[in-house]
């Protein structure tokens, strides 16, 4: 039988949440930008990708070409949080140097900077968990279920699989609104936005071509230098990047709203993500991204600070903030209970409708 059960989080500490003003007046002083520091890290992972992609040129051994291809995805992931921090304005004090270094990282991922900020920056942080509004890992309700043809019920079964992360972020993220949006998907049409797109599709064609002729010089098979060398390394992105932001706001004791009083009464620049917290060195290896709540109290918090800040939340909110220890069983019970949603009793169910987790109890 199913447990309604959710983390506890304490009514008391979440009915008395500060304003948000407040609480990032506690952070003030931790949130100092240091251009060195932000060119170091930029450094050392362009080295890291460089030097990955060598190794799938040279190793000449298809295991080892395999492993260095997904070395080089999980580099991409570390270069796309660094552009992530720049397009936030937190990497370093120059407004200028972020635009440009965050073009220069997000060019593996093939991220278009003005569409990602415009997505993430003003949609995602603008309204977080807000339907209709936040499109990221939004959970449809069952009638919407219902409303779907047959193929698309069948494409969401997978996306909420647990199996999937990849193929969702590639799909309704990158595919549909980042490269190249229809004006269905992005009505707003801005110059800048094909620029990027213009951009980041040279980087493409430029990465390919290399490796073609990368592989005639060697005398190895185009099409395996293409999969380990330029799919395989964008797939393995996408895997861990649609993984992070499913497991941010998708979460039995997490709530998703349909009105915007309710949201904002809610606090949900605190109760609508998750802190993930690792045994191992996953949290340093995604430059501590997986402190999350920090990073939506405030934006401009760096990085290389969020994990000072998160503590910080965390004694001065203790109750009030989700913080859940990674395990894989973890991960596939939260895949197994949060397929659709129920925004009126605001609980988690599963396809059928049936509750899987009880109402949050800050939300209640």
């Amino acid at each position: 039988m199913t447990s309604l059960s959710s983390p506890a989080v304490d009514r008391s500490v979440a009915a008395v949440i500060p304003h948000r003003k407040e609480i990032r007046a506690w952070l003030a002083p931790i949130t100092a930008r240091s251009t060195v520091r932000a060119l170091a890290l930029t450094v050392i992972d362009v080295l890291l990708f460089g030097a990955f992609m060598a190794a799938v040129l040279l190793a000449q051994q298809a295991g080892f070409q395999v492993l260095a291809g997904i070395g080089a995805g999980v580099v991409i992931s570390r270069l796309f949080i660094l552009g992530h921090d720049a397009c936030h304005q937190s990497f370093t004090p120059h407004r200028d140097l972020n635009r440009w270094l965050g073009r220069l990282v997000f060019l593996p991922s093939l991220t278009p900077y003005s569409l990602w900020e415009v997505g993430h920056n003003v949609v995602h942080h603008g309204y977080t968990n807000l339907r209709g509004f936040d499109f990221v890992w939004q959970p449809r309700s069952l009638a919407e279920f219902r409303a779907l043809s047959p193929w698309r019920r069948g494409l969401e079964r997978i996306y909420r699989s647990g199996w999937a992360p990849w193929l969702y972020y590639l799909v309704e993220i990158w595919w549909a609104r980042m490269f190249f949006p229809s004006r269905a998907t992005m009505p707003t049409r801005r110059a800048v936005f094909t620029w990027d797109c213009l951009l980041v599709s040279a980087f493409a064609v430029a990465w390919v071509g290399g490796l073609a002729f990368a592989a005639a010089r060697t005398g190895q098979s185009t099409a395996w230098l293409l999969t380990v060398g330029f799919a395989l390394p964008f797939l393995v992105w996408n895997g861990m990047i649609g993984f992070v932001v499913y497991v941010h706001h998708t979460h039995p004791g997490v709530a998703w709203y349909e009105d915007k009083k309710s949201w904002s009464a809610s606090q949900p620049f605190v109760s609508t993500t998750v802190h993930l917290t690792f045994r191992s060195a996953m949290g340093a290896l995604l430059h501590h991204i997986m402190e999350h709540t920090a990073h939506h109290v405030d934006m401009s918090v760096p990085l290389y600070r969020l994990r000072r800040a998160q503590a910080l939340l965390e004694s001065r909110l203790a109750g009030a903030i989700v913080v859940q220890p990674f395990s894989w069983r973890w991960y596939a019970d939260t895949a197994r209970r949060c397929k659709l949603y129920d925004f009126e009793a605001r609980r988690w169910t599963d396809f059928s409708g049936r509750p899987t987790a009880a109402a949050p109890p800050h939300v209640s």
